[in-house]
């Protein structure tokens, strides 16, 4: 029975693994960033209880990251149809390397935000004057999650371009 088809049979693979590796790391440094910071919000909290609300910043930093996988992998999924469109291995490492750069740069984020979120959390409430330090370094590490997030939609926007249709 002749295939419709046309395209190479295994570059949706690539294309879906790279939707699925945008999500599961993005979500991986989500989850350790909330993990971390939050034990350290918990920690701060028993010794100064009014400084818990300040202190969840870290928490909400980290579960953006979370997000940043999740729109990656919108844009990679919509953009896999060979149905319609011929897909070619050029358009599924072209995804799977977007997901690959914004989930990885997520984890890597999500580790950042929780370690310093956990300390800073803990020595802010020592010493006040800390909080706005914390912010920034907090601030360059969801950065790094954002340029991952820059450069994947880059990289899946060259999907489609391998040849002329």
């Amino acid at each position: 029975m002749p295939s419709t088809f046309s395209g190479d049979e295994t570059a949706p693979f690539f294309g879906f693994l790279g939707a699925a590796a945008a999500l599961v790391f993005s979500c991986m440094g989500a989850a350790y960033g909330t993990a971390k910071s939050g034990v350290g919000v918990a920690s701060m909290g028993v010794m100064r209880p009014e400084l818990v609300m300040k202190s969840i910043v870290p928490v909400v930093m980290a579960g953006v990251l979370g997000i940043y996988g999740l729109i990656i992998a919108v844009i990679i999924s919509t953009g896999i149809n060979p149905k319609t469109k011929s897909y070619y291995l050029f358009d599924g490492y072209a995804h799977l390397s977007s997901g690959l750069a914004c989930g990885l740069a997520g984890l890597s984020a999500g580790m950042a935000i929780g370690i310093v979120g956990d300390a800073g959390v803990r020595a802010n409430a020592q010493q006040p004057k800390l909080f706005v330090g914390m912010i920034l370094i907090l601030i360059f590490a969801e950065a790094l999650a954002l340029y991952g997030l820059i450069v994947g939609i880059i990289l899946s926007s060259r999907a489609g371009q391998s040849r002329a249709e």
